[in-house]
């Protein structure tokens, strides 16, 4: 998803900025790419998408100490899995060579839309 943010050195964000970090370049580029492929597993069992390709995922913090914090939502407030989806990112994102700890943000503002998601979900779902 372009809109998504991650915070780290010299690693471009959706909206071409970059933050100063301790972790080299190059590793936090793996990071960032290992972590996105780690969300990328972690599927909704109402849409037949990962929670990356929906737009569930707002914003990937890699601290210097590579805790990662991540903020995130879900296609509705009441959804049914609420309790176990912050649980399942934090398994998978924490699975990652390098990370050492992972703390998932449940958030709700702005509220999840169909246009948060990638054309990758859209033809999944049957909507593109």
């Amino acid at each position: 998803m372009d809109d998504v943010s991650t915070t780290a050195e010299t690693v471009p964000t959706a909206n071409g900025l970059v933050s100063a970090s301790a972790i080299p370049a190059d590793e936090l580029a793996r990071l960032t790419d290992d972590i996105v492929s780690a969300l990328k597993t972690v599927y909704d069992p109402e849409i037949p998408a990962d929670i990356y390709e929906l737009g569930l995922v707002y914003r990937i913090d890699i601290e210097d100490d590579r805790s990662v914090k991540i903020d995130m939502t879900l296609t509705a407030p009441g959804c049914p899995v609420a309790g176990e989806m912050p649980g399942w990112v934090e398994n998978a994102v924490g699975a990652v060579e390098g990370v050492s700890g992972v703390e998932v943000n449940m958030v709700f503002d702005p509220p999840w839309t169909p246009d948060r998601m990638s054309e990758e979900a859209q033809v999944a779902v049957g909507w593109y």
